[in-house]
């Protein structure tokens, strides 16, 4: 898969750097260990953060500095990362989907970057693109329905959007029938050295909970000018 950052996007985030991961994975209904580390995070992310200081965490903040550029309101479109850490700080509990989004819920929790996980067999054509979204243009998010992403940093492959930091598609979703992995770590930031500390996090969730040998990372780049 190519993935292209767009002009759009180097406008308002000149230091956009993101890392892709692609494996073969077996997905699973429920892993008992996975969810032992989500709930260690957990306890140690209550001891550290509140719900206001979370905002100044920086790939968070990097995150919600964008959403605003673009002209969308990160309090009523939160960041996915930022929604589950504050879920967390609520004391509520994650909802448990399955082994592979739970995985990439934990990677999003562990460095605050806003992750897509995608059934890469789904993708239309061969090349993702990041852009931003446009009035009108159709979206269902995960669970939420159709989605108003004008405003929001949205990928999109040959048919259209597949993924924005607040909600995945409908369309490319992981099930239990997934076997072809895609990952794509949003660092709107510029922490290169983070943006690739949370692909080999997640390459190594992979090796322990899906039967994976953690696939291949690929890294991308706003254009220069």
């Amino acid at each position: 898969m190519n993935i292209i950052v767009s002009q759009e996007i180097a406008s308002v985030c000149p230091n956009f750097v993101g890392a892709a991961v692609e494996a073969q994975v077996v997905n699973t209904p429920f892993c008992a260990a996975l969810w032992e580390e989500i709930h260690a995070l957990e306890a140690t992310l209550r001891q550290q953060l509140t719900t206001e200081s979370l905002k100044e965490q920086p790939a968070i903040a990097a995150t919600r500095r964008v959403y605003k550029a673009c002209g969308k309101d990160p309090s009523r479109y939160r960041p996915a990362s930022e929604a589950l850490i504050r879920r967390m700080l609520q004391g509520k509990e994650l909802y448990q989907i399955d082994t592979l989004v739970d995985l990439i819920n934990l990677a999003s929790i562990a460095f605050g970057y806003s992750i897509g996980g995608f059934d890469a067999d789904k993708f239309v054509g061969d090349t993702l693109t990041l852009g931003i979204g446009k009035e009108g243009e159709p979206y269902e998010g995960i669970g939420r329905g159709m989605l108003n992403i004008a405003g929001l940093p949205v990928y999109r492959d040959a048919q259209g959007g597949v993924g924005t930091p607040t909600s995945d598609n409908e369309r490319t979703k992981i099930t239990l029938a997934t076997t072809h992995l895609t990952v794509l770590i949003n660092g709107y930031d510029g922490n290169s050295e983070q943006v690739a500390a949370n692909a080999r996090f997640i390459q190594d969730l992979l090796r322990k909970y899906c039967q994976s040998d953690g696939g291949r990372v690929t890294r991308y780049a706003a254009p220069s000018k």
